[in-house]
Protein backbone atom coordinates (compact mmCIF):
# COMPACT_ATOMS: atom_id res chain seq x y z
CA UNK A 1 0.00 0.00 0.00
CA UNK A 2 1.37 3.45 -1.27
CA UNK A 3 -0.79 5.82 0.07
CA UNK A 4 -1.70 6.46 3.73
CA UNK A 5 -4.10 3.68 4.97
CA UNK A 6 -7.32 5.19 6.68
CA UNK A 7 -8.48 4.55 10.26
CA UNK A 8 -10.47 1.55 9.46
CA UNK A 9 -7.39 0.10 7.45
CA UNK A 10 -4.71 0.92 10.53
CA UNK A 11 -6.88 -1.02 12.97
CA UNK A 12 -7.61 -3.78 10.95
CA UNK A 13 -4.09 -4.35 10.69
CA UNK A 14 -3.50 -3.91 14.08
CA UNK A 15 -6.15 -6.89 14.22
CA UNK A 16 -4.45 -9.07 11.61
CA UNK A 17 -1.35 -8.28 13.38
CA UNK A 18 -2.32 -9.60 16.80
CA UNK A 19 -4.15 -12.54 15.10
CA UNK A 20 -1.03 -13.17 13.37
CA UNK A 21 1.45 -12.95 15.95
CA UNK A 22 1.78 -16.38 17.30
CA UNK A 23 1.13 -17.80 13.54
CA UNK A 24 -2.04 -19.03 14.15
CA UNK A 25 -5.06 -17.33 12.82
CA UNK A 26 -7.75 -19.29 14.61
CA UNK A 27 -11.33 -19.31 13.81
CA UNK A 28 -12.43 -17.67 16.89
CA UNK A 29 -9.80 -14.74 16.08
CA UNK A 30 -11.09 -14.48 12.78
CA UNK A 31 -14.68 -14.71 13.56
CA UNK A 32 -14.04 -11.89 16.40
CA UNK A 33 -12.25 -9.48 13.68
CA UNK A 34 -15.36 -9.59 11.71
CA UNK A 35 -17.77 -9.35 14.69
CA UNK A 36 -16.53 -5.62 15.89
CA UNK A 37 -16.19 -4.63 12.23
CA UNK A 38 -19.66 -5.21 11.80
CA UNK A 39 -21.21 -3.91 15.29
CA UNK A 40 -18.41 -1.30 16.51
CA UNK A 41 -19.28 2.56 16.22
CA UNK A 42 -15.76 3.37 15.38
CA UNK A 43 -16.06 1.04 11.53
CA UNK A 44 -19.29 2.70 11.21
CA UNK A 45 -18.64 3.51 7.76
CA UNK A 46 -16.44 1.28 6.39
CA UNK A 47 -17.36 -0.58 3.48
CA UNK A 48 -17.60 -4.54 4.67
CA UNK A 49 -17.08 -5.98 1.40
CA UNK A 50 -13.28 -4.56 2.09
CA UNK A 51 -12.50 -6.68 4.58
CA UNK A 52 -10.53 -9.25 3.24
CA UNK A 53 -8.84 -7.26 0.58
CA UNK A 54 -7.49 -4.85 3.38
CA UNK A 55 -6.38 -8.01 5.52
CA UNK A 56 -4.59 -8.99 2.62
CA UNK A 57 -3.02 -5.74 2.27
CA UNK A 58 -1.61 -6.47 5.85
CA UNK A 59 -0.36 -9.47 4.90
CA UNK A 60 2.00 -8.02 1.95
CA UNK A 61 2.95 -5.34 4.43
CA UNK A 62 4.29 -7.84 6.95
CA UNK A 63 5.81 -9.37 4.22
CA UNK A 64 8.47 -6.36 4.39
CA UNK A 65 11.68 -6.73 6.56
CA UNK A 66 10.34 -3.51 8.47
CA UNK A 67 6.65 -5.03 8.21
CA UNK A 68 5.80 -4.94 11.32
CA UNK A 69 7.10 -1.58 12.64
CA UNK A 70 5.27 -0.19 9.61
CA UNK A 71 2.37 -1.22 11.12
CA UNK A 72 2.42 -0.08 14.41
CA UNK A 73 4.01 2.74 13.01
CA UNK A 74 0.98 3.65 10.69
CA UNK A 75 -1.34 3.20 13.58
CA UNK A 76 0.50 5.79 16.09
CA UNK A 77 0.40 8.20 12.90
CA UNK A 78 -3.23 7.39 11.55
CA UNK A 79 -5.17 6.63 14.71
CA UNK A 80 -5.89 9.94 16.02
CA UNK A 81 -4.96 9.70 19.96
CA UNK A 82 -7.74 9.91 21.43
CA UNK A 83 -9.05 6.43 19.81
CA UNK A 84 -5.51 5.02 21.34
CA UNK A 85 -7.18 3.06 24.05
CA UNK A 86 -10.01 2.22 21.58
CA UNK A 87 -7.15 0.66 19.39
CA UNK A 88 -5.59 -0.97 22.29
CA UNK A 89 -9.09 -2.66 22.87
CA UNK A 90 -9.53 -4.75 19.56
CA UNK A 91 -6.15 -5.97 19.83
CA UNK A 92 -6.94 -7.01 23.11
CA UNK A 93 -10.31 -8.72 21.80
CA UNK A 94 -8.52 -10.62 19.00
CA UNK A 95 -6.07 -11.76 21.38
CA UNK A 96 -8.72 -13.16 23.78
CA UNK A 97 -10.83 -14.86 20.98
CA UNK A 98 -9.71 -17.79 21.51
CA UNK A 99 -9.68 -18.14 25.32
CA UNK A 100 -5.95 -18.21 25.80
CA UNK A 101 -3.66 -15.36 25.47
CA UNK A 102 -0.14 -17.11 23.73
CA UNK A 103 3.28 -15.56 24.49
CA UNK A 104 3.66 -13.98 21.58
CA UNK A 105 0.54 -12.42 21.61
CA UNK A 106 1.02 -10.85 25.28
CA UNK A 107 4.58 -9.70 23.42
CA UNK A 108 2.68 -8.04 20.65
CA UNK A 109 0.23 -6.30 22.95
CA UNK A 110 3.15 -4.98 24.96
CA UNK A 111 4.70 -4.00 21.98
CA UNK A 112 1.03 -2.00 20.94
CA UNK A 113 1.48 -0.73 24.43
CA UNK A 114 4.64 1.12 24.04
CA UNK A 115 4.30 2.47 20.96
CA UNK A 116 0.68 3.80 21.27
CA UNK A 117 2.45 5.31 25.03
CA UNK A 118 -0.68 3.87 26.26
CA UNK A 119 -1.41 4.55 30.02
CA UNK A 120 -0.78 1.36 32.13
CA UNK A 121 -3.46 1.66 33.91
CA UNK A 122 -5.74 1.85 31.11
CA UNK A 123 -4.34 -0.97 29.45
CA UNK A 124 -4.95 -3.08 32.41
CA UNK A 125 -8.56 -1.76 32.76
CA UNK A 126 -9.21 -2.64 29.01
CA UNK A 127 -7.33 -6.22 29.67
CA UNK A 128 -8.99 -6.92 32.84
CA UNK A 129 -12.53 -6.39 31.19
CA UNK A 130 -11.89 -8.68 28.35
CA UNK A 131 -10.57 -11.18 30.68
CA UNK A 132 -14.51 -10.81 32.15
CA UNK A 133 -15.94 -10.80 29.11
CA UNK A 134 -14.63 -13.91 28.12
CA UNK A 135 -14.17 -16.11 31.24
CA UNK A 136 -16.48 -19.16 31.11
CA UNK A 137 -18.02 -20.11 34.04
CA UNK A 138 -16.63 -22.91 36.45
Amino acid sequence: MLQRPSLHEALIHLMVVVSASDRNMTDAELSRIGQMIQTLPVFADFDQDRIIEVAGECQQILQNDDGLDSILNEVRDVVPASLYDTAYALAVEVAAADLHVEREEKRMLQLIRNRLRLDPLIAAAIERAAQARHRRPV
